[in-house]
């Protein structure tokens, strides 16, 4: 069983989280637009490290209509390095200021696996919702130290590091392992006074091409949780490679699976391109409006 009857507070679905004081809703689907502020983003390429080009972006992306800004400042693509911490919060703290100047009413995420990150852009701007796409693992005090600011919590699946995580990636079932795994790490973050959880499954962090798409094909197993679902699915290699195209010609990809993702009961979709993302909700929301 991976939900035990104690877990019960767990059989009514959250459909939001709560942020200084202010609900996010997830009855319908929202927007999650990535900001990378790392010089070598496959995405963004540096691009974003300019201020100007940095808040024209954001300001595309809420015009589009994103939900939330995440910012990332190191690099987890496979095989990459990982810069100090140093290094993260001098490209990160800037970014951050910036956009929370110019757009002080965008609830706003950081992209980071280091506690240490977190407290110090929570004590310079205030709270934010806390993604990591280590799920604990790469530093052991993270979950104490989301209970202590009590901030919302991303709880992304990985097997392995950013380092090694696609040279050899073995389940035994990944959607029941990667929710096993989730279980153990929900029941401790409630221990340790964590109030809003959102659970990602976690595409491509240690995960072969088949394990993505057993993922993607069985997203919904994850209701059980009852916890909102974040997808990472934007450009990912399970999109470019297996249609052997360019990270940058995987929009139209990225949209198919985003939708197959909400028809599995995404809640939030990240991505880098916002209007199709949201397209795709307002599509398949119309769809099951005609549902009866």
């Amino acid at each position: 069983m991976l939900i035990t009857q104690s877990a019960g507070k767990f059989l009514k679905r959250k459909n939001s989280i709560n942020l200084d004081g202010k609900l996010i809703d997830f009855s319908n689907p929202v927007v999650m637009g990535v900001i990378n502020v790392t010089p070598d983003s496959f995405s963004d390429g540096g691009k974003l490290s300019s201020k100007k080009v940095l808040l024209n972006t954001v300001e595309k992306m809420i015009d589009e209509g994103v939900s939330i800004i995440d910012v990332g400042a190191v690099s987890t693509r496979p095989g990459s390095t990982l810069v100090s911490t140093k290094v993260e919060l001098g490209r990160l703290l800037p970014a951050v200021h910036a956009i929370r100047k110019a757009f002080p009413d965008i609830p706003l995420s950081i992209d980071t696996f280091r506690s240490w990150v977190a407290v110090r852009v929570i004590d310079e701007i205030g709270p934010i919702i806390v993604n990591d796409i280590s799920g604990g693992t790469l530093d052991s005090k993270m979950f104490e130290t989301i209970g202590k600011m009590n901030v919302p919590y991303v709880l992304t699946h990985i097997q392995g590091t950013p380092q090694n995580m696609q040279e050899d990636p073995q389940y035994e079932d990944v959607v029941r392992d990667v929710s096993n795994w989730m279980s153990d790490r929900v029941k401790l973050l409630t221990k340790l006074g964590v109030k809003d959880v959102i659970i990602d499954p976690g595409f491509g962090f240690g995960k072969n091409l088949q394990h993505n798409y057993d993922l993607l094909n069985r997203l919904d197993s994850f209701k059980v949780f009852q916890l909102p679902v974040m997808v990472g699915l934007s450009r990912k290699s399970m999109i470019w490679s297996w249609l052997g195209i360019k990270p940058e010609e995987a929009i139209n990809g990225t949209t198919v699976v985003n939708t197959l993702a909400l028809l599995g009961g995404a809640d939030i979709l990240r991505v880098h391109n916002v209007t199709e993302a949201v397209q795709a909700i307002e599509i398949v929301k119309a769809l099951k409006l005609t549902v009866t």
